[in-house]
């Protein structure tokens, strides 16, 4: 089953490292050039899933303690997530894949 959106570009941020839910939202905005935006409704909602689903995990571990705000939680993908996370890449790189073998008129830029 596909991932949405958002969780997708979720386990994307915090595959490369740890994040809190700030770093979370604009690396998700770096990662697409401004595409996707997580408010942060849409972002606790999706990590509360996300955790439910056992794909990521609060994590105590501060990375630099000294520059850190102690009201911060951070998170990180589980193995679980990163699996996730590679069957969803797999799925979206056939579309491509076969998208790039259909005449749709367009050529992407």
């Amino acid at each position: 089953m596909a991932l949405p959106t958002s969780h997708l570009h979720i386990l994307l941020a915090l595959a490369e490292e740890d994040r809190h839910g700030y770093s979370i939202m604009r690396e998700t905005e770096v990662l697409t050039d401004g595409e996707v935006k997580l408010g942060p409704g849409a972002l606790y909602a999706a990590l509360g899933k996300l955790s439910d689903q056992g794909l990521i995990e609060e994590t105590e571990e501060r990375p630099v303690p000294e520059l850190d705000d102690s009201r911060r939680r951070y998170y990180r993908i589980t193995d679980a997530g990163r699996a996730a996370l590679g069957v969803e890449l797999q799925r979206l790189q056939k579309v491509v894949d076969r998208a790039g073998k259909v005449d749709l008129g367009w050529s992407p830029t």
